[in-house]
């Protein structure tokens, strides 16, 4: 039997973001984690911000019709964890626990106001490719 191995996919666009208070995520992604607004629709409970290579989209999920569910660890490239976790400290961002260290990457755990949970991420070792 054959297969097409041709890849339907070719990236992720954006991930939803659900907020129950709308204001306060759009001020925590766009001052306090200072990323780029590229859509503001606050009559729809709607806004985009900008990562590099994925759009953050955080709507008021009420007003999607939809159940507000956080979501668990959406992980943030920096290249200094330790100088932007010091940075988003001084803005008021309260980490889980110390910067822990997987052998291969840096991460440091946060929330956002609706307890969508966050990351400072940072891959210090290279990528070995275990998928064949």
């Amino acid at each position: 039997m054959a297969t097409d191995t041709t890849s339907l996919i070719t990236h992720v666009d954006f991930v939803t973001v659900p907020a129950q208070d709308f204001d306060a995520s759009v001020t925590f992604y766009g001052e306090t984690l200072g990323l780029p607004r590229s859509v503001y629709m606050a009559e729809r409970g709607y806004a985009e911000f900008e990562t590099g290579n994925l759009t953050l989209s955080v709507i008021d999920a009420e007003k999607m019709g939809i159940e507000h569910h956080p979501l668990r660890h959406i992980a943030l490239h920096v290249e200094d964890i330790e100088q932007a976790r010091a940075s988003l400290e001084a803005r008021g961002v309260i980490f889980q626990g110390d910067t822990f260290d997987t052998g291969v990457c840096h991460m440091a755990f946060f929330s956002d106001p609706d307890d969508n949970q966050l990351m400072l991420h940072h891959r210090y070792a290279p990528r070995t490719p275990q998928a064949s």
